[in-house]
């Protein structure tokens, strides 16, 4: 809100007042208090007339002609009185710690004037908001402000030169995070104001008005897995190509602009066959975008990255790979169960179980060697085959094996069993993909180990088979019997 010489009311002369007095009076807002007596600090303002107060009980009559009013008392009654004033004169009103009686809250305040950030948790946990900006404030030098300043005085003359909005947005990107900003954190303000004067006269090189693609992993679903690089060329990106493994909660951290293509890549249903991926990414480039080809786990792990970078390379398309944590790597992890150990696996083994013509091709004598753990992508309806092929080559029935569901995520489940039972037990507890598949003795320490609990709202029961080995599933729906 503009507050800037406009009438704003405080009820209340306490300590707490004295917060909210603050936040206006940095607004240069006209700050008028109402309380029978003042703490010191608003007595010292008051003396240097830099508040106005009146000396007694709250009026009705007080609230006329404010643009904005904040109550401030120990007095739940009063504090309710003054919101249901406000609130019928349409008047923007605060109630301290007390969010249901808000018509606007007051979020914990980041100032690098002009950036300016707001961290609110919609008044349920004032501390956490303070918490979270102390830590976003240590990435957001106090130069940020001094830099913003500088560009808001060559905003005009950049749109001068470079009309395109397009163009004119890449150009502010490719200077704001490189050479400008390096010389403004170091000090170098001038040398910064000459660089930008600089690249106003020379306008956009031919890097700057071409495409490019950025294939980035996306985890295997939790967007903390995410890496430094991969949330910055989100942000880049003017499209996005992504396949169905890619969670909504890392869609949500793309550039909101962005034009949104959707691959599909679920089994047997895939929206765009990978050949026709391929070219779409070349034909997007070419239009001179930024394409952001965004796949769950990581790109070169059975996710046809070095297919389509095959094909940019021969296009002469420029492309960045990041890696991505891939799903036997965060599902494991997130399962207590580790990959290797020396006490059970000395190797590990990662194989799709995807099928064809009805069946798996797998070296499955070299899969039922002893003392190593094999993981299996997308083997949820391959399964019976799995599990079958492993037992005919010599691996005993008795193998633990683990199937992950949903891993990384809040909704994950965890089923264990062996490779007799498992079958059977993904049936009952009707198994969905995402899912993963771990084959291996290291599955024997996953109820020593799971270290990871989904949230309050999963079922976690165990049940024993036959032959004892440990069966657990991780219900996202209340009350679901496991």
């Amino acid at each position: 809100m503009r507050l800037k010489d406009r009438s704003c009311l405080v009820v209340g002369g306490g300590p707490v007042a004295l917060r909210k007095v603050s936040l206006l009076r940095k607004a240069h807002a006209r700050v008028t208090v109402v309380s029978p007596a003042l703490c010191p600090e608003l007595a010292a303002l008051k003396a240097r007339d830099a508040i106005e107060h009146l000396p007694r009980g709250f009026e009705d009559a007080d609230v006329d002609a404010r643009v904005l009013v904040i109550a401030a008392t120990d007095d739940e009654d009063l504090n309710r009185h003054v919101s249901e004033l406000c609130t019928e004169r349409c008047i923007p009103v605060n109630v301290v710690d007390q969010p249901e009686l808000c018509g606007f809250i007051t979020p914990s305040m980041i100032d690098r004037s002009p950036i300016q950030v707001a961290v609110s948790t919609g008044g349920s946990s004032p501390v956490l908001a303070r918490l979270l900006r102390s830590r976003i404030e240590s990435f957001i030098p106090a130069a940020y402000g001094r830099l913003a300043a500088l560009v808001e005085g060559y905003r005009l003359k950049v749109k001068a030169r470079i009309p395109d909005t397009e163009l004119r947005r890449r150009f502010w990107e490719r200077l704001l995070e490189g050479p400008v900003t390096e010389l403004f954190m170091s000090g170098r303000e001038d040398a910064a104001r000459e660089t930008l004067e600089k690249a106003l006269e020379t306008g956009l090189d031919t890097r700057d008005a071409g495409g490019e693609v950025f294939l980035v992993g996306a985890g295997p679903g939790d967007p903390d897995l995410l890496t430094f690089r991969a949330l910055r060329l989100m942000q880049l990106a003017d499209v996005v190509v992504y396949d169905n493994l890619v969670s909504p909660a890392i869609i949500e951290l793309v550039r909101r602009d962005a034009e949104m293509i959707y691959a599909g890549k679920k089994r047997n249903l895939h929206t765009l066959p990978q050949e026709e991926i391929n070219q779409l990414l070349v034909r997007l480039a070419k239009e001179g975008k930024r394409v952001l080809r965004l796949k769950g786990g990581d790109p070169f792990i059975f996710g046809r990255g070095g297919e389509e970078i095959d094909t940019l390379m021969q296009e002469g398309i420029p492309f960045q790979v990041v890696p991505g944590i891939t799903a036997a790597a965060g599902c494991a992890s997130f399962s207590g169960i580790p990959l290797t150990h020396r006490d059970y696996a000395q190797a590990v083994v990662f194989a799709t179980g995807h099928l064809r013509d009805g069946s798996i091709d797998l070296n499955w004598k070299m899969l039922a060697q002893p003392r190593q753990t094999v993981v299996f992508y997308m083997g949820l309806l391959g399964l019976p085959i799995i599990c079958r092929e492993l037992m005919a080559h010599g691996v005993s029935p008795d193998m633990p094996m683990a199937l992950v569901e949903q891993g990384t995520t809040q909704n994950q489940r965890v089923i264990v069993g062996t490779l007799a039972t498992m079958p059977d037990l993904v049936k009952d507890y009707d198994v969905q993909p995402p899912t993963l598949i771990i084959v291996g003795e290291v599955v024997k320490l996953h109820e020593r180990l799971k270290w990871f609990q989904p949230g309050t709202d999963h079922t976690v029961k165990s049940l024993f088979s036959s032959q004892g080995q440990v069966v657990e599933a991780r219900s996202s729906t209340e009350g679901a019997e496991a």
